[in-house]
Order: C-alpha cells, then sequence, then structure tokens
C-alpha cells in the first residue's frame, strides 16, 4: 500500500471501479485539495488524494453501497487532527477494551483522524484513517465495534488503503472476505 505518491495504474483503475468519464470534471482540483489539508491540518493519503483532486470527489455508485461521500461531507463531525485512536480490531458490543470510559474511546473512533467515506446501511460505516500510525488504512466501524478492512480479529497484518478497498468492492468479493484483496 503507497500512501504518499499516486500511482498512474491505481487512478485508472479508481476511474473505471467508480465509472467516472467526464475528465475530471466532478474533481475538487488540488487548490481545494490543499484548501482542505490546511483547514484540517492533514495530508490526505494516496491516492485517495489525488482521486478526489483529479478524478471525482465522491460518487453515487460505490463502494461502500449508499455511494462514496464527497470530501467536506466525509469531514463533517470529524477531528481530523487527532490521530486515530485504535491499532487492532475492537468489538465494544462484547469488550470494554480495558478502557477506564470506554465510551469517550468509541467517540473517539467514530470522530477522530479519519474521514467517513459513507455506509452500507445498518450501522456499518467505512472510515478512511488520515492521521496517525494507521494512516492509509480504511476501517469498518459499525455500532458495535471496529476492524480494519483486510485484517481479521487477532491479526495486525498491514490492511489495504483506499484502492485495494474499491478492487475488492469491484470485484463483487464480500467485505468479510477482505484477506483476498492483499
Amino acid at each position: 500500500m503507497n500512501i504518499e505518491r499516486a500511482v498512474p495504474e491505481e487512478l485508472a483503475a479508481l476511474r473505471e471501479a467508480f465509472g467516472v468519464d467526464d475528465e475530471g470534471a466532478s474533481a475538487l482540483g488540488w487548490e481545494a485539495v490543499h484548501a482542505f489539508e490546511a483547514e484540517h491540518g492533514v495530508v490526505l493519503p494516496e491516492p485517495y488524494r489525488t482521486f478526489v483532486a483529479e478524478v471525482s470527489d465522491g460518487s453515487f455508485q460505490g463502494p461502500p453501497e449508499y455511494g462514496l461521500v464527497g470530501l467536506a461531507e466525509s469531514a463533517k463531525g470529524q477531528d481530523l487532527g487527532r490521530p486515530f485512536p485504535l491499532a487492532e480490531p475492537w468489538m465494544w458490543e462484547d469488550d470494554d477494551g480495558g478502557h477506564a470510559d470506554p465510551d469517550a474511546v468509541v467517540e473517539q473512533v467514530v470522530h477522530q483522524g479519519s474521514l467517513n467515506l459513507g455506509t452500507d446501511g445498518c450501522g456499518m460505516d467505512w472510515h478512511l484513517v488520515v492521521t496517525g500510525p494507521h494512516r492509509g488504512q480504511i476501517w469498518q466501524v459499525t455500532d458495535v465495534g471496529a476492524l480494519p478492512f483486510g485484517a481479521e480479529f487477532g491479526h495486525t497484518t498491514a490492511a489495504p488503503g483506499f484502492a485495494g478497498w474499491v478492487r475488492h468492492w469491484a470485484a463483487g468479493q464480500e467485505w468479510f472476505d477482505a484477506e483476498s484483496a492483499q
């Protein structure tokens, strides 16, 4: 997973997966992306950064199921400057994670260090981590827990980023079968 430089082949695959053929008309442009980054004190991970600047700022077509939300909408209610708090999957429905105030940590997971890319419905949202050691990873955050895309519970292997997540969806694979995306 390369989160520092956009690879042309990945951008072409993203353009195809989202069905974008408008020559960048639906993209934000670099000036808007740089302004967003300055306002929020972050540098977006690649290839998502170049995708929103040059290809498209969101899509009615998935992933996720109800479409990829635009950059400004994905940042609503998010504190992007603070690091994403999890390092491994956590099912808070069954476990307090050893936290003195687990509800406070759940609130951080939902609103800190990540963009909310959209939802599959039923409280299953997808987040792109933009701050912290897991920058570039995609996490599924639900009402019962959170886990990185591409990692099973108990494993801490690096999860594929935005391009791997989209590639997995475009291949028609089930989310729970994310190991094949690596």
